[in-house]
């Protein structure tokens, strides 16, 4: 059981880093070169890179139990979803630049307090901190 957690820990943890690094390419093309958006690999390996960071994400959590003391993880993995949602507003849904706009700055925020829920392992994250 300890090998195959640390084994989804360590996707899981990848799966963060290249979600980030695409969004933030992704954020950059659709103001800076818009036709690079449409190459076949951003419209599909990005999705991917989601749905791994998803299910490991459920995974891990389900391992070691949404509630009770992991709590946290419970409110990582509803923070993905938002992380998700406000990613697509950004890139492809926003009616606006504007929207797009605050939708990548407030994906990039839900993306820093899932980091922080992730390292405080309190489901406020730098919320409580306020």
């Amino acid at each position: 059981m300890q090998n195959i957690y640390a084994s989804l820990k360590a996707l899981h943890m990848a799966s963060v880093t290249a979600s980030l690094a695409l969004f933030v390419l992704r954020g950059a093309w659709l103001w800076r070169s818009p036709a690079r958006l449409r190459l076949r690999w951003v419209r599909i390996v990005p999705h991917v890179v989601d749905t791994i960071l998803l299910a490991t994400g459920v995974a891990l959590a389900a391992m070691l139990g949404a509630s009770g003391p992991h709590a946290w993880l419970g409110a990582k993995v509803a923070g993905l979803v938002v992380y998700i949602v406000l990613g697509s507003m950004a890139l492809k849904y926003g009616k606006t630049s504007g929207v797009r706009l605050a939708a990548f700055i407030a994906a990039l925020a839900t993306f820093a307090w899932i980091v922080s829920v992730a390292v405080t392992k309190s489901p406020a994250g730098f919320l409580g901190l306020l």
